[in-house]
Parts: structure tokens; C-alpha cells; sequence
């Protein structure tokens, strides 16, 4: 038996917290609602999202209050509780200030007699225009408790893959910085130490030496020019990809990258599918969802070629020819939809592709970090073998000399 925390809502709507025995967090939550509460979060830790976000999160702060409202707001909604009290109960239990403030203002603009999905539009860089549209689908069929259970699925899987993405790039990145620190260390305080006892001796330094003592007086003379052009370089070209044909050129060069490219490939056809799934489940049109998908995808390259997609379907094409036409998508994919579109599971084929792609991007994500890890260790013993060998054949002179 296991101790879980809980939060829950009683019939009189009050937030209960607690802990409370049980063999899974399933049977914790039956027991909950024999008790007659309203199970919102049961886990093995206290729900404490306060202290995530005090960590570099690479934009995840919104991402994640997103999810755990669409978590919350749609156990809520399939209990039976009005949706004007399901959003001002999950207000209550956020504890992020920022997005207290901003769910309190939805409530507010809500109970002023706007539809969910308006409420929620008034602060788009928190809910995308697919969420919106599939609120709306909810709104117009009565099937809100529905669509957010669906939305809330969807926020997982983009949370998930997102994080896996992040957190397996964070070690190689580090790699690298704490290599090219350490080089700059040896060169900028090391070896000019080293280059002054060589210099008093009077001894003729090997060629590995003198190239080593060369590169350490530029570094230390150009140095900070070359950061400072290095930083303008980075601001001008941050500045360019800013723009339309610079994102277009900055995705593209991306896609080109070996294994890093196939892996970002792999991730926004998960995202396009997981999407497609969610939204035709939904009854979204599917022009209108082509348009939704694509506004959501990083990659522009590949969002504008969902442009000729979805001329495609308008001239009766149908949805895999096109995809498969404009190949920026993996050749299964397009399969995969031909499929879905014989046997009228469009829906079910997308959410079949997701599942797919995303444990093949996580496995593309691995490939990569596999062999960038290694290869970066590689060059940078390289490096400081190099620097090592350099300064000991200098030592070696002296030695020499000395005998």
C-alpha cells in the first residue's frame, strides 16, 4: 500500500488536499469519489507547480499551465460541474500568480456572456487557434467535457515530446560550452605562463609550441573583437530569421542538418498528425484543419507546404496525394493517410501516425545525441591533447637543453 497525495472538490465545490493509502493512484481515485469528491490531481508527490517553473524551462512555463488547466478544467467538466464553476474552481487551484490572473480574467469576460472559446481568445499566447477552434466545435455540438478530455491528451503528448526533445539536447549543449570554455581558459591563462618561462630560458621551442604561444597571443589580443563580432553576428542573424524569408532559409538549413534534420522531420510530422487527429475527430472541417495544424508547426518550410495540401483536398484530391506530392513528409506518413481515407478512419490513422513519429522522433533525438556526445568529447580531447603535447615538447627542449 502506497500513500498518494490528492486534490479534489467536494459537492460544495471547496478544494480538499490530502493524502490517502491505496495500491494505485486508480484506486485512490474510486475512493475518492465514493467519498463523494471530484478527484483533480492524484500522484505519488505533492502537486506543486510553482517550483517547475523557478527552473529554466526553454518556454514551458506556459505550456505546462496550459496543460494543467486542460487537465483540470476537463476532470471537472466530466463530473458534471458547470463550466462558469470549473473555471473558477481550477482559478483556485493554480498557484502560478501570472496565470491566476489570467484565468481570472477569462472567468470575468466569460460571465460578461462570451462563449469559452471568446473568453480563451482574448489571450492567444497562452491558448492556440487550435485549442480555440476545437472549444468552439465543443461549444456548438455540446460536447465540452469531450473535446477537452481530447485537448487535454493532446497538451500531453506535446509536453511530453517537447520536454524529451529539450532535456536529451541540454547535455550535449552543456558539453560543448563547458569544452569551449576550458580551451579558452588553457589559452587565455595557461599556456601565456607557460609562453614567459620559454621566452627567459632563450631555448628554440618546437613548431607545436610556437603555433600554440601564436594562437594564445591573437587570442588574447583579438579575443574580445571576435566575441563582440561573433554577438553581433548572432543578434543580425536572430534578426533575419525574425523575418519571413529568413525563417523560411533558417527552417530549411535546419532539415538539411544530418540526423538532426531527419529527427526535426520526424517531430513536426507528429505534431502535424497528433493535431489532424484531434481536430477531425472533432468534426473540424478538413481544409480547415490543414490551416489550423500548419499554424501551430515550428517549422515554416513545412507548414507552408500544407498550404498546397490543403489546395489539394479543395480540388478533390484528396489528402494523401498532395502530402505525398509535396514531400516534406515521410513516405509512411502519406501511406498512412491514403489508408485512413479508404476505411473512413481518418481520425484514427493520424492518431496511429502521432504514436508513430513521436517514438521514432525520440528515437532520431537519441541517434543524434549518441553520436554527437562522443564526437564532441572526441574533438575536445583532441584539442587539449594537443595544447598538453605541445607545452611537454617545450619541456622536453628545456630538459635537453639543460643535460
Amino acid at each position: 500500500m502506497t500513500s498518494f497525495y490528492f486534490k479534489a472538490v467536494g459537492s460544495d465545490g471547496k478544494v480538499r488536499t490530502g493524502t490517502l493509502t491505496g495500491e494505485s493512484d486508480r484506486r485512490v481515485a474510486l475512493e475518492l469519489r465514493k467519498q463523494g469528491l471530484t478527484p483533480v490531481y492524484v500522484g505519488l508527490r505533492e502537486q506543486k507547480r510553482g517550483f517547475e517553473l523557478k527552473l529554466p524551462s526553454f518556454g514551458g512555463g506556459r505550456r505546462r499551465d496550459v496543460l494543467y488547466f486542460t487537465q483540470e478544467i476537463s476532470t471537472l467538466l466530466s463530473a458534471g460541474i458547470p463550466l462558469d464553476r470549473a473555471l473558477a474552481i481550477t482559478t483556485e487551484l493554480t498557484e502560478r500568480p501570472v496565470f491566476k490572473g489570467v484565468l481570472t480574467e477569462i472567468l470575468r469576460v466569460l460571465k460578461g456572456g462570451r462563449s469559452m472559446a471568446d473568453s480563451l481568445g482574448t489571450h492567444p499566447e497562452y491558448f492556440s487557434s487550435l485549442y480555440l477552434n476545437m472549444v468552439r466545435a465543443g461549444e456548438a455540438s455540446g460536447s465540452l467535457a469531450v473535446v477537452f478530455e481530447r485537448l487535454a491528451e493532446f497538451e500531453r503528448t506535446k509536453d511530453d515530446l517537447q520536454g524529451y526533445i529539450v532535456s536529451s539536447m541540454v547535455y550535449p549543449a552543456l558539453l560543448a560550452l563547458v569544452g569551449v570554455a576550458s580551451i579558452t581558459v588553457l589559452l587565455n591563462f595557461v599556456v601565456p605562463r607557460f609562453a614567459q618561462v620559454f621566452k627567459d630560458s632563450r631555448v628554440a621551442m618546437p613548431l607545436p609550441t610556437k603555433m600554440l604561444i601564436e594562437a594564445s597571443a591573437l587570442l588574447q589580443t583579438y579575443g574580445l573583437w571576435v566575441a563582440g563580432g561573433l554577438l553581433v553576428a548572432g543578434i543580425a542573424l536572430r534578426a533575419y530569421i525574425a523575418t519571413r524569408d529568413g525563417r523560411m532559409w533558417w527552417d530549411t538549413i535546419r532539415l538539411k542538418v544530418p540526423l538532426l534534420g531527419d529527427a526535426l522531420r520526424k517531430a513536426e510530422t507528429a505534431r502535424f498528425a497528433r493535431a489532424m487527429a484531434t481536430l477531425v475527430a472533432n468534426s473540424v472541417p478538413l481544409v480547415q484543419s490543414i490551416g489550423i495544424a500548419g499554424a501551430i508547426m515550428n517549422n515554416r518550410r513545412i507548414a507552408g507546404s500544407l498550404e498546397r495540401v490543403a489546395q489539394g483536398v479543395k480540388r478533390g484530391e484528396g489528402l494523401s496525394a498532395p502530402m505525398q506530392r509535396v514531400g516534406e513528409f515521410p513516405p509512411l506518413a502519406g501511406h498512412l493517410v491514403s489508408v485512413g481515407e479508404e476505411t473512413g478512419r481518418l481520425d484514427q490513422m493520424f492518431a496511429r501516425m502521432a504514436d508513430i513519429y513521436e517514438g521514432e522522433t525520440r528515437t532520431a533525438i537519441k541517434r543524434f545525441t549518441s553520436l554527437f556526445e562522443p564526437l564532441v568529447i572526441l574533438i575536445m580531447g583532441l584539442i587539449v591533447g594537443v595544447l598538453v603535447l605541445s607545452i611537454l615538447l617545450a619541456i622536453t627542449s628545456m630538459n635537453d637543453v639543460a643535460m
